[in-house]
């Protein structure tokens, strides 16, 4: 039993992950066609820019029960 609500437990880190990897990739592209960026519910956003560019990171800070903090980058060109 509890194998299988660690492997639960990865499951919804994994899909969690991917999610936010896809939410920085529009957040990226976004912001380097200067639209407004979509919000991602209970993640934080920094970006950076080097040159033509232009980087989002999202993080999302540990819920339970593992409390791991997952975070995504993506850049775009300018």
């Amino acid at each position: 039993m509890l194998v299988l609500a660690g492997c639960l437990v990865c499951l919804q880190l994994g899909s969690q992950q991917l999610r936010l990897q896809d939410a920085a990739a529009v957040t990226a592209r976004a912001l380097a066609r200067g639209d407004t960026a979509p919000v991602y519910e209970g993640a934080t956003r920094t970006s950076s820019q080097t040159g033509d560019l232009l980087c989002a990171t999202l993080s999302l800070p540990g819920q339970p029960p593992l409390f791991v903090e997952l975070s995504a980058q993506s850049c775009a060109i300018k």
